[in-house]
């Protein structure tokens, strides 16, 4: 809760099992900034490049260990500058709401000044840059169009006069960037091409990350409200939104274990199981804090589909 001044009500929070106030004795150094960029999200990251790099293996017979490692290291950079620019953005036009029920967001809370949360979000984004000069020598102008489409894209989503987490948009840019993109780049710096199969698989790991969008939005939909947003959980509703959530995880299986999947996408059945347990549990849940562990599980279930899928076509 807050007080009219903005401040918290509550003088601690539990982290790590540990009470720490939430202004006076804040987390400082590396776990301020480890809570800071939300690590628990940082797989949906990690999983467009290992299902890409799997679908090049199988196509290739090879695998350029430099390009894969810079790829997952520009991946990481841009979703962490990605998630401070949110939290700072957010703080900023008031969107972090008394109402959330989320875990605790650095500048919202007062454990860092806008202003130190915005230059850690412009080091990631630079690191990304830097990191993409050596992926551009690599893979030529193509590449120059998605960095700079995924670093425009990481800013936009939470700055400019209209944030793309305000709109129902949230859930499409997802599948677009750390979807499609992801997959595909990954992919066209290994093959120096790109084919249907690469842009399916990117579509199905995407899908997956959309779903753990709609459940962070699904379950701060009130608070969301009172900041203004309008994202796909609020204008859906929560009975379609329990739907669509079913749809992203059933679909990414289905495309990935399908006659028209890469070979061996068959073994991504293996993830079925738990995404029919997730679904009932975005089902039954009251939205509150027991969605934060769902959002939780959605990301390790992407993980898993990138994992089965690159043992499948390996196989």
């Amino acid at each position: 809760m807050k007080l009219e001044s903005g401040q918290p009500e509550s003088p601690s929070l539990v982290i790590d099992g540990q009470h720490a106030s939430r202004v006076d004795q804040p987390p400082d150094g590396w776990r301020l900034w480890w809570l800071a960029i939300r690590p628990k999200t940082l797989t949906i990251s990690v999983a467009p490049v290992v299902a890409g790099s799997a679908l090049a293996l199988a196509d290739t017979g090879g695998l350029d260990p430099r390009p894969f490692a810079a790829s997952l290291l520009g991946a990481l950079a841009i979703q962490a500058g990605t998630n401070l620019y949110n939290d700072v953005g957010d703080a900023v036009r008031g969107g972090d709401q008394p109402l959330r029920q989320g875990p605790p967001r650095v500048t919202a809370l007062g454990w860092a000044t806008p202003e130190r949360v915005r230059r850690a979000a412009l080091v990631s984004f630079a690191l990304a840059a830097l990191v993409g000069l050596y992926l551009v020598w690599l893979g030529g102008w193509p590449i120059i169009a998605l960095g700079l489409a995924s670093l425009l894209a990481g800013w936009a989503y939470s700055s400019g006069p209209k944030p793309i987490a305000y709109t129902p948009s949230g859930e499409a840019f997802v599948i677009a960037f750390f979807g499609i993109g992801a997959v595909g780049g990954t992919y066209y710096l290994q093959t120096l091409s790109l084919t249907g199969q690469s842009i399916m698989v990117g579509i199905a790991i995407g899908a997956v990350a959309a779903a753990v969008l709609l459940a962070n939005n699904y379950r701060d939909m009130e608070a969301d409200r009172l900041a203004g947003r309008r994202t796909l959980a609020i204008r859906a509703g929560i009975e379609a939104s329990k739907a669509v959530y079913g749809m992203l995880l059933l679909a990414s299986v289905g495309l990935l274990a399908s006659p028209l999947g890469p070979k061996g996408g068959w073994l991504c059945l293996g993830a079925l199981p738990f995404a029919l347990w997730l679904i009932l549990k975005f089902a039954t849940s009251p939205r509150g804090p027991a969605f934060n562990a769902i959002l939780a599980s959605t990301a390790r279930f992407q993980l898993l589909l990138a994992g089965l899928l690159a043992v499948g076509v390996l196989l």
